[in-house]
């Protein structure tokens, strides 16, 4: 991992949030927060998960925790809007800590405590391609919660946001 591609994934991060939320918000209500057979039980309660996670993770690696957080299925926002608001923050907070991470950085060990309180260490850059293949599988699983719905899942995949980005 480079700091440039630690810079890409960001990007492109923020480029498949904000395209799923854009889709996400094209359901009513009902539709968007329906129980489905998923692990977080809804498109609501994924998008949710997936925020809690880049939390604990950045908090992590910034050292100031995640004050409120207390279990990974936990749901920070009742509503849709409300959680796309925080979920551009919190790609704006990743694209901040990314920009001042160096080759260096990405080869330290990330000392952290997980949930359960068991101590790990990590290299940082391997904890960047843990917190955003970790974003894109849950991503997956919105994808196809929405592909059960009437509204088509936007394509997500790296190479569209890279000509995007060209």
């Amino acid at each position: 991992m480079t700091p440039g591609l630690v810079r890409t994934f960001a990007a492109y991060n923020r480029w498949a949030n904000e395209r799923l939320y854009q889709a996400c918000a094209q359901l009513d209500d009902d539709t968007y927060k329906a129980p489905r057979q998923a692990f977080f039980g809804s498109i609501h309660g994924t998008l949710n998960h997936i925020l809690v996670g880049d939390r604990i993770w950045l908090g992590r690696i910034s050292g100031t925790g995640a004050p409120g957080i207390e279990r990974l299925d936990q749901v920070l926002y009742d509503d849709l809007t409300s959680l796309r608001a925080a979920r551009a923050e919190e790609d704006a907070r990743i694209s901040e800590v990314v920009d001042k991470v160096d080759a260096a950085a990405l080869d330290r060990l990330l000392v952290y405590t997980n949930m359960a309180g068991d101590p790990f260490e990590t290299p940082l850059g391997l904890v960047f391609a843990h917190m955003f293949n970790h974003q894109t599988h849950h991503r997956g699983q919105v994808h196809d919660m929405l592909s059960q719905t009437t509204v088509p899942p936007p394509p997500l995949d790296l190479l569209y946001h890279l000509r995007d980005a060209a």
